[in-house]
């Protein structure tokens, strides 16, 4: 039985700047382990400890996400290998693309029962990976899990939602999106570290996996420009300036008509 956790390297918004023109900087941005991911080994740990399940993590990015301190932090987690799909064309994928290439990973491995991932990447936010990575693969996909464990003949699942706690039990295959707050993931120390570099771990090119075309696809953002409001340049002067300036915010929206 494999269970898989597919994280990501990434750039730290908590490092990054912002230029004068609004364009983001991440020159100064350190990699590190996705915020949220922790969380989804943390999980994974626990559940393949208790059905006695081989935990894979699996990862998608630029020649950085195979760094040995890249796999490492993976590693020391918790996890007990790495496959990692690292090239220069991975890197700065879309959330399609990214979910097209971890599908692909997970093909590669095969005889996969569960996947599972963190919340949301820290540097975008956006938690697509988890549902396209699942339409990809054909499976179920669930979001805002809390805890998973075997059971009812598949997985017996707890999720939160707009409607409250649910239980679940999923038969088959299913990509789970662990909520950011579901255990504390383990901190790892020396010892882990040590540890994890003696730990397999396998590196592919994007040219041996079967990709779609991604060069044709990718969306890359450069930066978008703020847009500043523009002053109009009133000036109220006299003893009707106090009238003036209640009719103009009136007039913009700014107060309603009784105040």
């Amino acid at each position: 039985m494999k269970i898989v956790v597919a994280y990501k390297w990434s750039a730290d918004p908590a490092d990054a700047g912002v230029t004068p023109d609004g364009t983001v900087d991440w020159t100064r941005a350190a990699p590190t382990l996705s915020v949220d991911d922790p969380v989804a080994i943390e999980v994974g740990r626990r559940l393949a400890d208790a059905v006695g399940a081989d935990l894979v993590g699996i990862s998608v990015g630029g020649p950085e996400a195979a760094t040995p301190m890249a796999r490492k932090a993976a590693l020391a987690r918790g996890l007990d290998r790495v496959l990692i799909a690292s090239d220069a064309p991975l890197a700065g994928l879309g959330a399609t693309e990214t979910a097209f290439a971890l599908a692909a990973l997970v093909r590669r491995l095969g005889d996969v029962d569960l996947i599972l991932t963190g919340a949301a990447a820290v540097d975008t936010g956006a938690g697509l990976v988890p549902f396209v990575l699942a339409g990809e693969l054909g499976w179920a996909a669930l979001a805002g899990v809390r805890s998973v464990e075997r059971g009812g003949g598949g997985w017996r699942v707890e999720r939160t939602s707009d409607a409250g706690v649910q239980l679940l039990d999923v038969s088959g295959p299913a990509v789970l999106a662990v909520a950011a707050d579901a255990v504390a993931p383990r901190v790892p120390g020396m010892r882990d570290l040590l540890a994890a570099a003696k730990l397999p771990s396998e590196v592919v090119a994007a040219a041996d996996l079967d990709l779609p075309d991604l060069a044709s696809t990718v969306v890359r953002v450069g930066g978008v420009r703020p847009q500043l409001p523009v002053r109009k340049g009133v000036r109220l002067t006299g003893d009707a300036a106090a009238a003036g300036l209640v009719a103009a915010l009136r007039a913009d929206g700014v107060l309603g008509s009784g105040a």
